[in-house]
């Protein structure tokens, strides 16, 4: 594109232009101004917004091109009527602009429920002649009809009525001081997993904590990944938020443990199985390599049943295949079209970088390669359902064991624009933008996530049904869902392609829309909802949340007020309230300056301190910890030295359970006292993001005696604030 400062100056006068290329970005959802974490005002470029308005599909390189896109935006926005309202049942629904005309002096509208049955959806208008939609009390989702019969003018459309706010914590757990655990799925630890967690070790886990109180598991996401390319393993930058990690499969959990010991035999897999189940580290292209080679062995051996419709298993499968219908089989097809590209030229990776006719996922060329390679599709579509099994079979197990709650699944903010879900719905998607973040305390140059999400304006034009086929899928197999970044439902950050994390700008989202159907998928499902709201937070977006019932998360270490921890007491009682989470130190990391250790090893300090000085404030805030946990009651010990990690956790899991959350949630790495965190943001290869695994198996972990002491103080902590 050419420079925008030069293209909107024709007129001779440069404010002008620059004022219409404000106007039309604003019309556009973007914020031309905004204020950063140290609440200081700034102005996007205007070459960072032609940029991201070209990418919009909106044209912008001139002032006439800006006069026409922004009457374009206002026509479409007076004359569209979206195929989906969206409401709560507490609330009146002014109608669309180009429904008001049609429906003057109308009373009610025919509508029928998600069942079919038949009802009036009444209709009021007000003084100022604008025409409302009474909403009925029971949320769901109506076909209104627009008109009578099959007659000239007859039209339906959608309407999605919510409650008031999503299924709480004590709807599901009979209190409001309900505890559990975080994992990382992939950490787990069990003989025959093959060197990566798997659904069994899941399961197993589960139900041990459930056994020992615990109303809910919280998961690393299990999205779907690269089957082809084993070197991608962020569980964070996945292929498809609708289908899952194939490589978390049990395969015992549906064929003998003959046929899979046979098939390890046969495909010379029996020591590399071994060897990757005793390493510390995962090591993800060869344990994919062995459990992609014993899984496709298990295919071939086994497919006779599989396509046999009147065997059990094939039954099953074809009704998996039935019900994923054409999602699944895009999916399907995705991974075999990637491999067969990627395996012949890596630098095929991307799938805009394959040939023309195989970018468009409804040409001919690709159903004729489904068809030649059905096979391959196929094997696809089965891995898909084995997992889909296992994560089934893990969250019914918890549930059963007592958890209330039981499974609360983890959704990824985006997707890689590489992948499946970003080639079979490009039409859906912010294709040649970047989603991340403006340079904040903790990442001074910002974040470019590599990821893309939904399109705002595409959402609203089909009707949400890209949000609510991700939400179906998260919540499939779960109590629960952790949005990650959920202030992407009011806004993101999105940064062209090829273009730094500073030169990006916020994009607004429909909140209450998106808000309002994430409480309905949440009735539905009788999940509670929890959403990721840390880093800089627009005003009054946590009251949204709260309003929705949606839980934030409190973190320990961003509880402070003045360079002090705050009392649980003051904590926000609409919280999650947690230790930490996985881009953070752990207990004994952060005592121990074990992430200190990491940013000075990969010379990561701020510009303006040295060891000594960051040694320094991390000693301050020890003492101002231990001093918080003294003033909450929680010990009257003096304060252990820098290597004496193990009473600070164990005063910090109390700290955190006596707070006014409804859940509480302890990581398992603090449960078990370990010092490396899962993930150091920022990094690739330099930490072992995503790879290490604990250090005994998921059924010994409840069995370590400082488990046994910390969880009996979750307990206690979580039964006095019940009786308060």
């Amino acid at each position: 594109m050419s420079d925008s400062n030069n293209n909107h100056d024709n007129s001779g006068d440069e404010d002008s232009g620059h004022n219409l290329l404000h106007e039309l970005a604003e019309a556009a959802g973007l914020a031309v101004h905004w204020k950063n974490y140290r609440n200081e005002d700034q102005v996007v470029s205007a070459d960072t917004l032609c940029k991201i308005l070209e990418a919009l599909g909106i044209e912008a390189d001139t002032e006439e091109q800006c006069r026409e896109s922004i009457a374009r935006l206002r026509q479409e926005a007076a004359e569209h009527c979206p195929p989906l309202l969206i409401t709560r049942s507490n609330r009146r629904l002014e109608l669309p602009q180009a429904l008001q005309r049609d429906l003057q002096g109308e009373t009610a509208l025919g509508a029928s429920d998600e069942h079919g049955s038949p009802l009036q959806i009444a209709l009021e208008t007000d003084g100022a002649g604008k025409v409302h939609l009474v909403p009925p009390m029971e949320p769901g989702y109506y076909l209104l009809q627009l008109g009578k019969g099959r007659q000239p003018g007859h039209r339906e459309l959608w309407l999605a009525v919510a409650p008031p706010s999503c299924t709480s914590v004590p709807e599901l757990t009979g209190t409001d001081a309900a505890w559990g655990i975080g994992v990382q799925l992939y950490s787990l630890r069990r003989h025959g997993d093959g060197g990566v967690g798997d659904f069994t070790a899941l399961r197993d886990f589960s139900v041990s904590m459930a056994g020992s109180g615990a109303s809910a598991i919280a998961v690393s996401p299990v999205h779907s990944l690269f089957s082809a390319d084993r070197s991608r393993f962020s569980p964070y930058a996945p292929s498809s938020r609708l289908f899952l990690n194939v490589l978390h499969i049990d395969p015992e959990q549906t064929f003998s443990a003959d046929l899979v010991q046979s098939c390890l035999r046969k495909a010379e897999l029996v020591e590399a199985q071994q060897e990757l189940e005793q390493r510390e580290l995962i090591d993800w292209p060869e344990a994919a390599r062995v459990k992609l080679t014993l899984l496709r062995c298990i295919w071939e051996e086994s497919q006779a049943e599989l396509l046999d419709e009147s065997h059990e298993l094939g039954a099953a499968f074809a009704d998996f295949r039935s019900e994923g219908g054409d999602l699944l089989e895009l999916h399907a097809t995705f991974e075999a079209l990637h491999a067969y590209h990627f395996n012949r030229d890596p630098n095929t990776w991307h799938w805009r970088h394959w040939e023309p006719q195989y970018r468009d996922h409804n040409s001919e060329a690709v159903s004729q390669f489904a068809a030649e390679h059905r096979h391959e599709v196929l094997f696809h579509s089965f891995l898909q359902w084995l997992a889909d099994r296992g994560l089934a079979e893990a969250h019914a197990a918890c549930r059963e064991a007592g958890a209330g709650i039981g499974l609360i699944s983890d959704l990824a903010v985006g997707t890689d624009s590489g992948g499946s879900h970003a080639w079979s719905r490009k039409e859906d998607m912010l294709t040649g933008l970047s989603v991340g973040a403006p340079p904040d305390m903790l990442n001074r140059k910002g974040q470019d996530w590599g990821l893309t999400s939904f399109s705002p304006r595409a959402l609203a034009a089909h009707g949400y049904a890209p949000m609510l086929e991700m939400l179906r899928a998260s919540l499939r197999h779960a109590g629960g869902l952790r949005i990650d970044h959920i202030l992407g439902l009011r806004r993101l950050w999105v940064i062209p392609e090829g273009a730094s994390p500073q030169e990006g700008a916020y994009l607004q989202f429909p909140q209450d829309d998106l808000l309002s159907l994430i409480a309905l998928e949440s009735w539905r499902h009788r999940a509670v909802i929890v959403g990721e709201d840390l880093g800089t937070i627009p005003g009054n977006f946590r009251q949204h949340l709260a309003e929705t019932g949606l839980l934030g998360i409190g973190v320990l270490w961003f509880e402070k007020d003045g360079g002090l921890f705050i009392d649980p007491s003051r904590w926000r009682p609409n919280v999650l309230a947690t230790t930490t989470t996985h881009d953070l130190p752990t207990v004994t990391g952060w005592w121990r300056c074990r992430d200190v250790d990491w940013d000075e090893k990969l010379h990561r300090l701020p510009a303006d301190h040295s060891r000594e000085q960051m040694e320094e404030e991390r000693e301050q805030d020890r003492n101002a910890l231990w001093a918080a946990f003294q003033h909450a009651g929680l010990t009257d010990e003096e304060k252990p030295s820098k290597e004496d990690a193990e009473p600070v956790v164990d005063v910090a899991v109390a700290f955190v359970a006596k707070t006014p959350s409804p859940l509480a949630l302890i990581p398992v790495e603090d449960l078990l006292g370990i010092e490396e965190q899962p993930n150091l943001p920022g990094t690739i290869d330099e930490h072992p993001n995503w790879r290490r695994r604990l250090p005994v198996t998921s059924t010994q972990v409840v069995e370590q005696d400082l488990v046994q002491r910390r969880m009996a103080t979750i307990k206690e902590q979580r039964q006095q604030k019940y009786r308060r």
